[in-house]
């Protein structure tokens, strides 16, 4: 299904509005109280750059104190009941925004401030807890996607109008009715959300944050990919504090730019996001990509390079809207690498945001987004202490983007060697969207969780890694040590944990340790692929299944899926050219490659034999 099609969903629409009117609100606020203390109150550069530093750091202060309450509340209560009270509290909040408009006070408004952080520490859990609880699996990414889209343009959209109407004739009038004004259609777009039970209505309640707080980020932590991921995402949200807070003074300073400018900064930020975040969803192939996550990465790094080049001295001229500055020689450079960093952005938070709701048990999940919430807070504190104390030793600010992407890149490398299964996807993903097309029939009888064995035809070298882009879960593969030592594809083999296993008269010893890691495997609730013909075919058709994968299910009889891949035997990658001794050359780019996977088998009673049968059954004869 289209992920647009959610829109017209009630199950979905409802909820997209709530939170795309409260991003909206959110950022009317923010980027108001911005125009008005960073250009109107008559700063200095000094004073500006104080608030705009301290500003991140008291929003997300209500993160550490209330957070792991807030996971408690959206585990047992119902959550369309609490989003409603939530709402009430943003208009409740508005009202003293409209207040601190008028009065022209930095004070109430950082007061507002805070109250914005209670305000999104308390809807944080709900919103990411609730997709998996109203969407279908094959949804998740769709959804996650609009929902990062829908934000990044309600935060253009209420940048412009938040800064507009406080830089406007009406002023303070004009700025405190659109925040009141939104919050009370927020709360009106609540009614509408139907009725989302609670997770764990029997959560006895903790009041201690302390003790509370300590068994979130246990719980949190306690599977290592969700863990892992969560990192990442707490990585972007240092990245992003970084150079967002510093927006106003770089716009002053290196693009000579009024606060149109920096509006259209934000906005070209936020547009590319929208788009990232919404091909995430084509490029994943309706399921949890998480190999998009390293290209995200890259990019971001990359174009954060790149920034930094396309201007990193002050201009001759100043206070030009934002029209004007896109005259300017290079400015459309600076716009294109923003767009940039956003797109790639996209990329990276969306399949984690993914990975998260779909790996955590639905009890736990409101309670594992509260302890992400905490770790984003530490990473948004140390993000601001970094910034500050750069600048405070003689750096510029086009000189920390630059430190903060080349950051980038050495964070996101030490992400993926703690969790390899982020690089193993991202080839096996670049294989699969560069030379094929792989249409799969029966991907959901792969269970979600608990072990298994798959067992495959072996055609092709890649075989592994199509299978690895195809499944949403990681999987261990059994595979003949000369193919676990193949060069290049080698390094990926052995990121994935494959276990190599070599024929009893060539190397005893590694075949029992095969069996012996295979049997670890799923007695850790793991999948494990095999292939049963011991090689690759000669000639393009099934040969004969050994008895070792009845050696695994006497072992430890768990359920056994059968796979079949069809098309690959003209492939590149097959034995077919080396037969007949042809150059290794690509025939052509996407070509159409299947994956069907047949029903589940007990693994106590099936022998070599049957699961042969299933197998050829699945491929027909289409080699």
């Amino acid at each position: 299904m289209n992920q647009f099609r959610l829109l017209a969903k009630r199950r979905f629409a409802p909820f997209f509005a709530v939170q795309s009117l409260a991003a909206f609100n959110d950022n009317a606020f923010r980027n108001a109280t911005i125009v008005l203390v960073g250009f109107q109150l008559g700063l200095s550069v000094q004073q500006v750059g104080f608030y705009s530093n301290l500003a991140p750091a008291l929003f997300i202060l209500p993160f550490f104190l209330f957070s792991a309450s807030a996971g408690q509340l959206a585990e047992k209560y119902e959550k369309h009941t609490l989003i409603r009270w939530v709402k009430v509290f943003e208009i409740a909040a508005m009202c003293v925004a409209a207040w601190g408009f008028y009065a022209r006070s930095p004070l109430l408004l950082f007061v507002v401030l805070f109250l914005m952080g209670v305000h999104s520490t308390v809807f944080g859990p709900i919103k990411y807890a609730i997709l998996p609880q109203v969407l279908q699996p094959n949804e998740l990414v769709g959804g996650n996607g609009l929902v990062e889209t829908g934000t990044s343009i309600a935060i253009l959209v209420g940048m412009i109008a938040g800064g507009a109407a406080i830089h406007s004739h009406f002023g303070w009038v004009a700025a405190g009715a659109l925040v009141i004004g939104v919050g009370v259609m927020g709360l009106a777009a609540s009614l509408m959300i139907p009725r989302v039970p609670a997770a764990a209505p029997n959560l006895k309640f903790n009041w201690n944050v302390v003790s509370e707080s300590w068994k979130v980020l246990k719980l949190t932590a306690r599977q290592r990919a969700v863990f892992n991921s969560i990192l990442g995402i707490s990585w972007f949200w240092f990245f992003g504090g970084v150079v967002t807070a510093q927006l106003p003074n770089y716009t002053k300073l290196f693009l000579g730019g009024d606060a149109s400018v920096e509006i259209m900064v934000l906005a070209l930020f936020s547009i590319g996001v929208g788009i990232g975040s919404l091909l995430c969803e084509r490029l994943s192939g309706h399921k949890v990509e998480i190999g998009l996550v390293p290209l995200g990465a890259l990019g971001m790094t990359v174009f954060g390079v790149l920034l930094y080049f396309a201007r990193h001295a002050p201009p001759a001229y100043s206070d030009l809207d934002w029209l004007e500055f896109l005259r300017r020689p290079g400015s459309p450079w600076i716009g294109c690498d923003l767009i940039l960093i956003g797109l790639f952005a996209g990329f990276f938070i969306v399949p984690l945001f993914a990975l998260v709701q779909s790996r955590t048990p639905r009890g736990e999940l409101s309670r594992v987004i509260a302890g992400n919430n905490i770790i984003n807070a530490v990473f948004l504190v140390v993000a601001a202490i970094f910034a500050y104390g750069l600048l405070a030793a003689g750096l510029t600010i086009p000189q920390l983007f630059l430190v903060t992407a080349i950051l980038n890149a050495a964070v996101a490398l030490f992400i993926f060697q703690l969790v390899p299964e982020f690089l193993v996807r991202f080839v096996g993903w670049l294989l699969i969207s560069t030379l094929y097309r792989v249409r799969t029939q029966g991907l959901e009888r792969i269970p979600d969780e608990g072990p298994a064995v798959l067992v495959c035809n072996h055609v092709s070298f890649v075989d592994a890694l199509i299978l690895m882009g195809s499944v949403r879960r990681p999987v261990r593969f059994v595979m003949y040590y000369k193919i676990f030592r193949t060069p290049a594809l080698g390094i990926v083999f052995r990121a994935a944990k494959a276990i190599p296993i070599a024929g009893v008269k060539e190397d005893r010893a590694l075949m029992q340790r095969a069996f012996d890691s295979i049997d670890a495997a799923l007695a850790a609730g793991e999948l494990v692929c095999i292939f049963p013909e011991g090689g690759l075919t000669l000639d393009g058709e099934i040969a004969k299944f050994r008895s070792g994968v009845e050696k695994i299910l006497e072992r430890r009889p768990v359920p056994v899926i059968p796979l079949a891949l069809r098309g690959l035997w003209h492939s590149m990658w097959s034995r077919r050219d080396s037969r007949l001794g042809r150059a290794r050359l690509p025939r052509r780019f996407h070509a159409h490659i299947e994956l069907a996977v047949g029903v589940p088998m007990d693994g106590a009673a099936a022998d070599a034999a049957q699961l042969e049968s299933a197998v050829r059954a699945l491929r027909g004869a289409e080699a």
